[in-house]
């Protein structure tokens, strides 16, 4: 991450990658327990090469658009609230820039400036550039955790597809009395990966994450599977 100030010592920080990193381990995980969990129903019913490959192939197709347009749509929309709202204070600076300053000069005299620190703060940063001021004390915005739909969507996408993948390759790979069992292994392996990469990519620690991505997928697995086989339908 590139700083906008100089560092008195080397740090490491990820925040920049929260973003897509959460689009891409949603797309992830998303991927491996849906397309499992269809493999192991149908499989349950018809453990033929040609069903299991048709409904994972389908499954996979249509969770990766899925995936990838509600990333871009909800990443949208959020986008949308927050230029709306700079626009509104972009606005107020116009119409009324000695309340804002005061505002400002309150928001920093609440972190603990006394009241005349504040106040110099606030008028030397009003001068600076008072919008982004604003935005990001007021607001609570900065540039690293903007909203990026495009971003999100590629990310939730394209991982979507790779772990889905995986799953499904497993199935294709195993003799037909043995995809079930095969299924499941290779997708909580694969989750427990998941959760390992995950939590490197954002420098986080890797047992944690590892456990809950973990968790999650079997139990969000062995639920939908379960209903498929109670109802004798793939979910």
């Amino acid at each position: 991450m590139t700083l906008a100030y100089t560092s008195a010592h080397k740090e490491l920080h990820y925040l920049d990658r929260a973003g897509w990193l959460r689009a891409a381990v949603l797309g992830a995980n998303d991927g491996i327990v849906s397309v499992s969990s269809l493999i192991v129903g149908v499989a349950a019913a018809d453990p033929s090469p040609t069903a299991v490959l048709v409904a994972g192939a389908a499954g996979l197709a249509a969770g990766a658009m899925s995936m990838a347009a509600g990333e871009y749509v909800s990443v949208s929309s959020q986008s949308d609230v927050e230029h709306a709202d700079i626009a509104r204070e972009r606005q107020a600076l116009i119409d009324t820039p000695e309340a804002e300053e005061a505002e400002l000069a309150s928001i920093y005299e609440s972190r603990g400036l006394s009241p005349a620190t504040a106040a110099l703060v606030a008028r030397e940063l009003t001068t600076k550039d008072a919008l982004a001021a604003h935005t990001r004390d007021e607001l609570g915005l900065s540039e690293v955790h903007a909203a990026n739909p495009l971003q999100a969507a590629f990310a939730s996408g394209v991982t979507f597809t790779i772990a889905a993948a995986v799953p499904l390759a497993a199935a294709l790979l195993a003799p037909a009395t043995q995809i079930i069992p095969a299924v499941v292994i290779t997708t909580l392996v694969s989750l427990a990966a998941l959760g390992a990469i995950g939590a490197t990519a954002g420098g986080a620690p890797k047992l944690p994450a590892t456990a809950r991505v973990l968790f999650w997928g079997a139990a969000a697995m062995a639920i939908t599977a379960g209903v498929g086989w109670i109802f004798g339908v793939s979910v």
